[in-house]
Order: C-alpha cells, then structure tokens, then sequence
C-alpha cells in the first residue's frame, strides 16, 4: 500500500467534506433560469458558470483549513503548491454543457495524488445524491438505495461490450477514426456523459469509456476510482493517464487490450 491506512482515511474524509460542501454551492446554481455563464474557449465553446467558482473556491477554503501542506491542482484556480508531496486535484463541474442543459450527469472530481499518480478519487454528482469513491483500502458507492461495493464487470468479448465517449467526434479525425474501429466492433455506443461514464464502469454497468483531449483534472478521479473497484485506465499506448490526453477506461484487462489492439489500428 503506497500511504497507510490512517492517512488514507484522514483524505478520505477531508474529500467527501470537500463534495458536500461542493454539493451545496452547485446546486444552488443547478437548473437556475438566470445562471450566468461565460464562455473560456477560443475556437470551441468552453464554458464556465458561477457554479465551478463558487464551489472550487469553497473547496479550496477547506483544504487550506485542513491540509495546509498540501498541493492543490483546481481547473478553475490553477496550481498552488505544497510540502507534503500530495496533490489534491479539482474538477468544481466535469460537464459544465451537460450542467447547462439541465442533465444530471455532470460530477465534481475530487482526487489525491502522489508522485506515482492518483491513488484516491470521488465522483460525486450531487442532484440525484450518488457518490462514487475509490482508494487503496476500497471502493464504495452511495446514492438513494443506500451504499454498496464498487465491482467493475467482468471479462466479456467486445461484441457484448457497452462503449461510452463524450463527443461523436472524440478529438482529431485520426482519433475519431480510431474510436470507430472499437464503436463498429462493440455492441452498444453511447455519447454525452462525461464524468459518469467512468462511474458507470466502476459500478460495473459499462465496460469501456475512450476519449481524447483531455486534462489531467478531468481524469484523475475516475482513474482512482476504476482502478480501485478493479478496472484498468490508461491512455491508448498503455500508459499512464494521469496527464490527461487520449484515455481508454476498461472494465478488465481483457477488455482493456482488445480496445487497445483496434485503436492502434
């Protein structure tokens, strides 16, 4: 184990504070008629609400209370840095589109890392009350039927595999192309989730999620959790992911090379 079990549960319950708190603050915004939104991108829309502020900036209050020494990574307010070798990595609302078109299945992303990468994540999506954890010592689940053990599926061919990507187009058309050669093979695709694709494959209900483009605060929390409920998460050479780029999510290491195989052609 790479932190022991005390420390482990000293994160842990400084993360779920952190997603209560950020609960409160996004969902005062939710669905509001008169959310404000501003738009960050320069070529694509890339937009930003009072809710990723206000609940990033809340999070970060706490953590200043309760780990002062550590680093803290967040979309919204960059990188401080810390003395502890820990990183806290913040994503306020992963799917601020899906945010602003009302869907629940945006989440905030909660993850520690270490020079090794993430080790603990939390998926929260705070409107139909689940939350996704995942750590060295476990995997877990709560929502409205109370909490449960995260397990991902196991192995199936990719013929009987459910896929799940964010955009149709995934990124460059070579990425697409790549993505479609697994599409054409898998039983079910499907698009638009975000964050709770990955949740979906560590509750054991998905077997694949592949995307492209990505930031390492849009990943390292399904990467923990994933990884802890027993599933693999890399990028499309094998690699490590936590930087963000091109990421393929699998349920089992079966799974996980076949999709492999189609994307490097």
């Amino acid at each position: 184990m790479r932190h022991n079990p005390d420390l482990i549960r000293t994160l842990l319950s400084v993360a779920n504070a952190l997603a209560d708190a950020a609960r409160l603050r996004t969902l005062q915004h939710f669905r509001a008629p008169d959310l404000q939104v501003d738009d960050k991108g320069v070529r694509a829309f890339d937009p930003v609400t009072a809710a990723d502020r206000a609940a990033e900036e809340e999070m970060r209050r706490i953590l200043a209370e309760r780990r002062p020494e550590d680093a803290v990574l967040g979309e919204e307010g960059g990188a401080t840095t810390g003395s502890s070798g820990l990183t806290w990595i913040l994503d306020p609302v992963d799917g601020t589109r899906g945010f602003l078109a009302g869907t629940p299945t945006w989440g905030v992303l909660i993850a520690v890392a270490d020079a090794n990468g993430p080790f603990i994540g939390l998926i929260d999506q705070p409107y139909i009350g689940e939350r996704f954890v995942g750590s060295p010592i476990g995997a877990t689940f709560t929502g409205p039927r109370g909490p449960a053990r995260l397990r991902t599926r196991p192995p199936r061919p990719l013929p009987s595999a459910t896929l799940f990507t964010t955009y149709p187009e995934v990124g460059t058309a070579e990425e697409g192309a790549a993505f479609r050669r697994v599409a054409s093979a898998a039983r079910l695709t499907r698009y638009g989730m975000d964050c709770y694709a990955y949740a979906l494959v560590a509750a054991g209900h998905v077997d694949l999620v592949i995307e492209a483009a990505l930031a390492p605060h849009d990943i390292a929390a399904p990467i923990a959790v994933i990884e802890a409920a027993g599933g693999v998460v890399t990028d499309w050479s094998g690699g490590s992911a936590a930087g963000g780029g091109q990421v393929i999510a699998a349920a089992n290491p079966g799974i996980h090379r076949e999709a492999l195989a189609l994307l490097a052609g």
